[in-house]
């Protein structure tokens, strides 16, 4: 990976250097380019501009706010009650698998509609594909079980005149990953996944209650960046749900050339470079990104 410039005291320096967000959020573009986004934005006692991070509807007018202006989305909309991302921290993880697939291209990272990248798990927000094609011109499918997701999905892409570059592709079952998506003779260059990582609905409210608290709020168990049930657990949790998916990925070996997901344990890695070794994985790496004071990964592989 490319060393980080030398910032300045302005920068988030943790975030990958070709992310847009290492700055502040500048907030007189971002209601210029939104200015319903004006109602959530309120002044710091050091005068600076801000919102309520944990208000949901002024996290997804932010959201609305920062694609638009930096990503030239116009029409941005997710139903009540699923995941509204935040945006910064979904853009590092392309940034970085931009950088893999550049390892296998003389250095330069690959560019346009030739670059093709499966999205599993897309969600009602799709914004994973909204930001790897306005940055780097790739093409994605974007896989989804939840059929009110995969109805929003598609209702962004066609709304923004993507339909020639971000598919949307209803995955029949929730047992399945790559299975009843990929089609006979189809290669991406990469796949990517932001899977669900706690075991039960009551991990879930319990986690969520305790982030309230922390906050000195009392929320229940709303979250400030929503998400329905198959967005945030699954049974067995994160370690099943990636033994699944590496297993599954051998049997699609010849149609990606790269695996990737996002791991937000770092206990889960054990176990998955265990089952990578037991499949004979060819290539795999970790990639450590981080977010303020929240730490992630991304492991990618193959074979």
């Amino acid at each position: 990976m490319a060393d980080k410039p030398n910032a300045t005291p302005e920068e988030k320096t943790n975030l990958h250097p070709r992310n847009a967000h290492r700055t502040r959020y500048n907030f007189t573009l971002l209601i210029k380019a939104v200015p319903a986004l004006r109602n959530f934005v309120s002044q710091t006692e050091h005068d600076e501009l801000t919102i309520n991070f944990t208000e949901p509807e002024a996290v997804k007018m932010l959201n609305k706010a920062l694609l638009k202006q930096q990503y030239g989305v116009n029409e941005w909309d997710i139903p009540e009650g699923f995941l509204c991302p935040p945006i910064p921290g979904r853009a590092d993880y392309i940034h970085y698998l931009a950088d893999i697939l550049a390892d296998s291209n003389n250095g330069e990272v690959p560019t346009g509609n030739k670059v093709k990248v499966l999205d599993v798990g897309v969600g009602a927000n799709c914004i994973y594909p909204l930001i790897g094609h306005k940055v780097y011109g790739w093409n994605f499918v974007g896989s989804e079980a939840d059929y009110i997701a995969a109805a929003s999905a598609r209702k962004i892409v066609e709304a923004n005149n993507l339909t020639d570059h971000i598919e949307i592709r209803t995955q029949t079952s929730f047992s399945q990953i790559f299975k009843g998506v990929i089609k006979a003779g189809e290669v991406f260059d990469m796949t990517m996944c932001n899977p669900p990582f706690h075991s039960s609905s009551k991990e879930v409210k319990e986690k969520s209650s305790r982030k309230w608290k922390n906050l000195g709020q009392d929320k229940g168990a709303d979250l400030n960046f929503g998400g329905r049930n198959n967005e945030l657990w699954y049974e067995g949790g994160e370690p099943r749900f990636l033994n699944a998916m590496i297993t599954e990925s051998k049997q699609f070996a010849r149609s990606s050339k790269w695996f990737s997901s996002l791991i937000s344990k770092r206990t889960t890695l054990d176990g998955c470079y265990k089952s990578l070794d037991y499949h004979h994985a060819a290539d795999v790496r970790t990639i450590i990104m981080s977010q303020g004071q929240k730490t992630s990964r991304a492991l990618v592989w193959r074979f």
